[in-house]
């Protein structure tokens, strides 16, 4: 078993994630109430955690005592009531005592800090593993208008925020109620008038985070906002970078991402002011208050009603009891972060814009009929893109979707993989209406080949078998020779296991796309989709696109989105669409003789190319 499957198991991790969701849910928005529901559920370890602590503490809450004995035993007094006692046995058997805590501090903390970490660590790696759960039940809709940049600083940064107020709040907490509770147990048993003094800073310190708090929350707020921002600035940076240097605009680049690096600037020197503005407030009261104890208690041991001390006892204790409620203090605007990094995720926790197949029909098998029936579909800021779009597409059929730019192409694709639902009318796939099947199941008999291969940092094995386990090697041999890519893995060095730059930029664009190919092919779908799968490429490559693609539709239900008209003239189907509707249905050569909205595309792609050879 690896370490990391030992730290927290798959089993684990998977309940932690579908947990964390419903905590979310159920905690009404509150922060304490999900924080209390997230890490109680490890009570033990927490409680195992705290007596802990207790025993590591001891030397720190021991030592005043310790002190105070020891300077009573060299200068005995009546108050102390210790006349007479051998100064030499009192000291020896103090600082055995004190050794003897000082030497059980170190396994006691050692044990301490395993039990809160690990418990602080998995809610940490639960929460994170909740929202990429959650993102992947998240609608398309959703991705699109969330930001990339966004998300990653809500995974990482809020996470953090959230993970740093949890340990803060088990690592202070416990040490500020022991040692408070410590301080004014030892103090009311010595003198009740000092004791009375000691509560009087307690009020003050409550006043001073009432002044602060609303401040200190909304800088907080300015603070996460402006940092999600510019992590979405750095990622379009990141993807625009060839546009940027093609067309000399760094200039204009670095201004841009300037903007967003000035105002976390800006907003997190506000914030660092405010935090000043409240430490420096805090301070200075305690030292007011600490100079009081020490003027106090003195004059109590001029009048012989304690002893010298005495005076050190409640001088150590007193500085202990302002700085605990310092740090309790202090802890407020960790806790503001932590509380707005709650709300932060809470923007995917809790969003309800989720595709759901619970309780839907399942598919096996997929024979990829489909019917679109009157089907309509619009965004609330655009007019219809797919308008009573009706189409009838038999099992192994190859249907071609041509049209201008808006025409709905794209539309009627996301509809079909059931990325998007219709307005009205109705899409069934093998005579079952598709809303009502589990998606899921339903999109493993599909395969996608986009426009942009999708490609990530890894082996091309990795990525031609991407979530599939005990891929046939024999099989994976086939799908390469049918993808064309056989002859140019033998060139590489490593062979399918060469590694691949981040997107592929080790590769053509040909080769990509075959890859792209080769990953749909091991599948082995019943349906495939090409969104405009050759647009990019050039003519050699897009001729050794088009036999793989042969390839891949053999048997197969295919949609093809199309751009350059040539690639879809063994199509058994071209359904030329204009303003959402489908305006002509037929094969190449009868939409041609048609010589309606399909010859003049046809018409208009002759003469771009004769255009383009015409300039050479």
């Amino acid at each position: 078993m690896s370490k990391n499957k030992d730290f927290i198991s798959n089993t684990e991790m998977s309940f932690l994630e579908d947990k964390f969701i419903k905590t979310y849910l159920s905690s009404e928005k509150k922060p304490i109430k999900l924080m209390c529901k997230l890490y109680l559920r490890y009570w033990k370890e927490l409680l195992g955690s705290m007596i802990f602590y207790l025993i590591k503490q001891l030397p720190v809450l021991c030592m005043p005592l310790v002190v105070s004995n020891v300077i009573d035993a060299v200068f005995p007094t009546e108050a102390a009531g210790n006349i007479g006692q051998d100064p030499t046995e009192v000291i020896i058997k103090n600082v055995i005592f004190i050794i003897s805590l000082l030497i059980i501090n170190i396994p006691a903390n050692a044990i301490y800090v395993k039990l809160y970490s690990r418990v602080t660590r998995k809610v940490e790696a639960g929460l994170r593993g909740a929202i990429v759960k959650k993102l992947q039940q998240l609608s398309i809709s959703f991705h699109k208008e969330m930001q990339s940049g966004r998300i990653q600083s809500k995974i990482m940064r809020d996470v953090d925020s959230i993970h740093m107020f949890a340990t803060q709040l088990i690592t202070t907490l416990p040490s500020v109620i022991l040692n408070i509770a410590t301080a004014l147990t030892v103090v009311i048993t010595k003198e009740i008038s000092v004791f009375f003094f000691f509560l009087l800073c307690i009020p003050v310190n409550i006043t001073l985070v009432r002044m602060f708090r609303k401040k200190i929350n909304k800088s907080n707020s300015d603070y996460r906002r402006d940092v999600e921002g510019a992590n979405a600035s750095f990622n379009d940076m990141e993807e625009m970078i060839q546009i940027t240097r093609a067309h000399s605009l760094e200039e204009h680049e670095i201004h841009r991402i300037g903007d967003s690096l000035t105002k976390i600037a800006r907003s997190g020197f506000n914030l660092d002011m405010i935090q000043a503005y409240f430490g420096s407030f805090l301070w200075v009261t305690i030292q007011i208050f600490q100079l009081g104890s020490l003027i106090f208690s003195g004059f109590m041991a001029y009048q012989g009603k304690i002893s010298a001390g005495d005076i050190t006892l409640f001088q150590t204790y007193f500085n202990t009891l302002t700085w605990q409620v310092s740090a309790l203090i202090n802890l407020f605007p960790i806790f503001s972060k932590g509380t707005e990094a709650i709300s932060s995720i809470g923007e995917i926790l809790g969003s309800q814009d989720i595709e759901c197949s619970s309780g839907k029909e399942k598919i096996d098998t997929l024979h990829g009929e489909y019917e679109f029936d009157n089907v309509t579909f619009s965004y609330e800021t655009e007019g219809h893109l797919l308008d009573n779009f009706s189409l009838s597409v038999k099992a192994g059929e190859t249907v071609a979707l041509v049209g201008e730019s808006g025409s709905g192409k794209s539309t009627l694709i996301n509809l079909a993989i059931g990325f998007m639902h219709p307005q009205s009318g109705k899409i069934t796939v093998d005579g079952k209406d598709l809303t009502e099947l589990d998606l899921q199941s339903y999109r493993k008999n599909i395969a996608i080949v986009p426009q942009n291969s999708v490609l990530f940092t890894g082996s091309i094995r990795e990525n031609i078998t991407y979530g599939l386990e005990n891929v046939n090697e024999d099989e994976l041999n086939e799908v390469l020779k049918a993808s064309l890519l056989y002859d140019f893995i033998n060139t590489l060095p490593h062979g399918i296991d060469s590694s691949l730059n981040e997107h592929g930029a080790n590769l053509s664009g040909g080769q990509k796309q075959r890859i792209s190919i080769a990953r749909a092919l091991i599948r082995d779908p019943s349906v495939i989709i090409l969104d405009e799968a050759t647009s990019a490429l050039d003519n050699v490559s897009e001729r050794e696109i088009q036999r793989a693609i042969n390839n891949l539709r053999r048997n197969r239900t295919t949609f093809i989105v199309a751009h350059r008209l040539s690639t879809i003239r063994n199509a058994d189907k071209i359904a030329v669409l204009k303003a959402g509707r489908c305006v002509e249905l037929g094969t190449y050569d009868e939409l041609l003789a048609l010589n309606g909205e399909f010859a003049k595309m046809h018409k208009a792609s002759e003469k771009s190319i004769d255009d383009i050879m015409s300039l050479n």
